[in-house]
């Protein structure tokens, strides 16, 4: 029988983590004097008891197998389950705040925020209490580090879209799955919150208050979009525009490569064929936009080049940050940035989307085949970096595409069931899955927001966010006779 006892008690310990986490923006709320931080106080107390209760609930099964490692089946539980629970319990505050949200814009709203999509909900947010504003930032962040875990431990361990081809890299533990996630998790966490602090002082310096400069840099860092203001980087000086394309890059790339770099290693950082195609791909993408440009438009000025970077850079990473309306560049420029969003960054970061690794895998599969076909006698193998890929990889990648494909497919037809244009159908199924934050079009484009959607809809996006930030096969695995059979 699945004894669930050892995921209770770690989601538990989280869940009560995350009620600790709301005392931080109550103590902004009474530092500005305002009554919201009533709202916060009581939905810390609900969430901390809650988990805490969980915890001590489950604490027995904290045995052998809690210790040392999970089964499989009980670390599919786990990372579904702590992508369901903390954003029900990170919704109170929406709930119960300034906000007044309904049930469905609470849910999407922290949904969006702990997988790093930033598709909001919200407007106003210039006259959002600030307590508010972090604590929509600290979410992201929260999310953001948690991501980075379970692309390293949990997804190559299950096996889940190719991620088995990064197993143990640069960690030796691998097959104690909670040993492992606790050493990686105190590494990168250095690393993470550095990032985070030199973002934040570097957007000061150029110009933001601290307060904005925190939060900001919460939300970069975590690539995932949530701004303080409605015109979200519109506003803000051209130098922490530029802040934002540096630390946006250095956290689309993979963090064990950071963990590497501080102890000494620069080799794997710079032979990464990951970050070189990366690299090479967010390159190709803003020259294409910038030569569209001043073509088309006659925009060649600074302005111009830094508006291009900027917002190309923020949707491959899947950050959504907007600093211009780039629905009025044109068609192609907007096409351009819909199938960049679907690139993604690397693995093992906080971007999101299908990843470059992806593409490397399947472009290095393809030209094996055409070779086979060109010389049918000769013997020839898909590789990466050097290295033969298992043909496990290669079928759990095809596995991906597949269902990357067929799950953007069928959202987008179950939200223009709802009465969503195509455009919106699309876009939003695209920016859900795809955890890029804006959609396209006058509604959900990068100059509005997911307040006019319908419920349904809404309620779709969200469950469209917990499957794209997982990688969809470790939900879908749940839909399986033999995963319960096991």
């Amino acid at each position: 029988m699945l004894d669930l006892r050892p995921v209770g008690y770690v989601i538990g310990q989280m869940v009560a983590v995350l009620g600790l986490m709301m005392l931080l923006p109550m103590g902004v709320d009474l530092v500005d004097g305002t009554s919201h931080w009533s709202a916060f106080f009581i939905s810390a107390v609900i969430t901390f008891l809650i988990g805490g209760l969980v915890a001590l609930s489950c604490q027995n099964g904290r045995g052998r197998k809690s210790g040392h490692g999970l089964t499989l089946q009980q670390t599919f539980f786990l990372t579904t389950g702590v992508w369901l629970a903390l954003p029900m319990f990170g919704a109170l505050p929406f709930l119960m705040g300034v906000t007044e949200a309904r049930l469905v814009d609470a849910f999407f709203e922290a949904m969006s925020g702990l997988t790093t999509t930033g598709s909001t909900v919200f407007s106003g947010l210039d006259e959002m209490p600030r307590g508010m504003l972090l604590w929509r930032g600290l979410l992201q962040w929260l999310g953001g580090i948690g991501i980075i875990v379970v692309a390293m431990v949990f997804l190559p361990e299950l096996r889940v879209g190719g991620m088995q081809i990064f197993r143990s890299e640069g960690f030796d533990t691998f097959g104690k799955i909670l040993p492992r996630a606790t050493q990686i998790s105190s590494r990168i966490s250095v690393i993470y919150l550095s990032l985070t602090l030199a973002c934040a002082c570097a957007y000061f310096v150029t110009g933001m208050n601290a307060f904005d400069a925190i939060v900001h840099s919460m939300t970069t860092i975590a690539t995932g979009g949530f701004a303080n203001y409605d015109a979200s980087f519109g506003g803000f000086s051209g130098g922490s525009q530029y802040v934002a394309v540096v630390f946006m890059l250095l956290a689309a790339l993979p963090f064990v490569r950071f963990v590497q770099l501080t102890a000494g290693s620069t080799k794997p950082l710079l032979m990464d064929s990951q970050i070189r195609v990366f690299f090479m791909t967010v390159g190709v993408i803003f020259v294409m936009l910038f030569v569209w440009q001043l073509l088309a438009n006659g925009d060649g000025d600074e302005e111009a080049v830094r508006g291009t970077l900027f917002n190309t850079v923020s949707i491959v990473t899947g950050t959504g940050y907007a600093s211009a309306n780039y629905m009025l560049w044109g068609a192609f420029p907007v096409a351009v940035l819909f199938f960049a969003g679907l690139i993604g960054g690397c693995a093992g970061s906080t971007a999101c989307s299908i990843k470059v690794f992806r593409y490397q895998l399947l472009f290095a599969s393809i030209k094996a085949q055409l070779l086979k076909i060109q010389h049918p006698s000769g013997v020839f193998k898909a590789t990466y970096q050097g290295r033969a890929i298992g043909d496990d990889v290669l079928s759990s990648v095809m596995s991906f595409f597949v269902f990357f494909t067929v799950t953007l497919g069928a959202l987008s037809m179950l939200l223009s069931m709802t009465g969503l244009d195509f455009v919106t159908s699309l876009s939003g199924a695209a920016a859900a899955i795809a955890n890029i934050g804006p959609g396209l079009g006058d509604t959900i484009g990068p100059a509005g927001n997911f307040a006019t959607l319908n419920d349904t809809a809404k309620w779709l996006l969200a469950i469209g966010m917990l499957i794209g930030r997982l990688e969809l096969l470790a939900v879908y695995v749940f839909f399986t006779v033999q995963f319960w059979r096991a």
